[in-house]
């Protein structure tokens, strides 16, 4: 049924943040990784202002030193966000999608006190032009609030795929609400295939040679399908598993990388015993799709399967954040002991 298999011991201590743990797995090399924590593109916003005004700008590609060039000019009749003050202090963010975090976001300096703030930069990205158009520009006009309550005034978002490169004259635009998508947390990046079974301890038999002495949750990673395409080439992806609140090296789980395919087919098994029963309204299981490189992996997407209660052991966590469709597909699990729970479940920012 399965390719690979791997297999780790957990210990869960209820009075410990970090449990024991014991590996029986001889695929554990450590990988670099960035952060799973990918930025939004309106995280920050404490406004409630109405999108309205322009921005000009334009767009280049110096070929010569590969890189990408946003000029931002200038912002017309932007809304007011202290109406008592009638202030706006406004500056230009723009990222490259879909991936916010691999290339960054770029910004303007803060122009006080204007409705009409004037920048004359030029916001720049190192980026081949193949790799740069697959991608889209988001551009964005927000106020700065001393304390970090940023408000979003406005933005525009460019396919660079259809952008005209002859065009670089300065032009403006109308600046739009927040995409649909965006507002409803749309964010597509794919879905995983998978199957998960809880054998309880004990629980197949003192005639079963593997009856297991505690408890084992098994992970069948079957396949992901419609993950980012980052580059032309396509994406080498694998994925990684860990059981939360555990996040040491030793009980990091990964799958083989599946090169230049946006569809990959894993068909890796992990099985983690030292469960209890108990165990299962505390514990988390991740999964995150990577797309791998020499000197950086780039996130693409995860799951997390637990209730999603927010508390672990009765200690308050973030991870803690199943959807309900991740809940529902752990709760059934739960219910099932020793058959396979099988589904389909879509990728998010972790």
């Amino acid at each position: 049924e399965s390719d690979t298999a791997s297999e780790i011991s957990f210990q869960f201590t209820k009075h410990k943040k970090t449990p024991s743990v014991g590996s029986h797995s001889s695929d554990m090399a450590s990988v670099s990784s960035v952060s799973g924590s990918v930025l939004s593109v309106y995280s920050g916003d404490f406004g409630s202002v109405d999108a309205q005004g322009t921005v000009e700008f334009a767009l280049d590609y110096d070929e010569k030193n590969r890189e990408f060039q946003v000029h931002v000019s200038q912002c017309k009749d932007l809304a007011v966000v202290d109406e008592k003050k009638s202030r706006s202090d406004p500056y230009v963010k723009t990222y490259l999608l879909p991936d916010k975090a691999r290339m960054g976001k770029r910004k303007t300096s803060v122009k006080k006190r204007t409705v009409n703030p004037i920048y004359n930069e030029v916001l720049r990205y190192k980026i081949e032009k193949m790799v740069l158009l697959i991608q889209k520009l988001n551009l964005s006009v927000w106020h700065n609030d001393p304390l970090g309550r940023n408000s979003f005034l406005g933005e525009i978002e460019v396919d660079l795929a259809s952008w005209d490169w002859s065009n670089r004259k300065l032009n403006w635009y109308p600046l739009k609400p927040r995409s649909l998508s965006a507002v409803n947390g749309v964010d597509h990046r794919g879905v995983m295939n998978l199957s998960i079974k809880y054998v309880p301890p004990g629980s197949l038999g003192k005639m079963c040679p593997k009856n297991p002495p505690s408890g084992e949750v098994h992970i069948w990673v079957k396949d992901v399908k419609d993950l980012l395409q980052l580059r032309p080439s396509g994406v080498d992806a694998f994925v990684k598993c860990y059981v939360l609140p555990d996040t040491s090296k030793k009980s990091y789980q990964k799958t083989r990388v599946i090169k230049r395919d946006t569809n990959p087919v894993f068909n890796h098994t992990i099985v983690y015993d030292g469960f209890h029963t108990e165990d299962l309204k505390d514990a988390c299981v991740e999964l995150t799709v990577w797309d791998h490189e020499k000197l950086t992996n780039h996130f693409l997407g995860g799951i997390r399967l637990g209730l999603g209660t927010g508390l672990s052991y009765g200690i308050s966590v973030d991870w803690m954040d199943s959807t309900q469709e991740e809940v529902a597909f752990w709760q059934e699990m739960m219910l099932a002991a020793n058959e396979w729970i099988e589904g389909l479940l879509p990728l998010r920012s972790l």
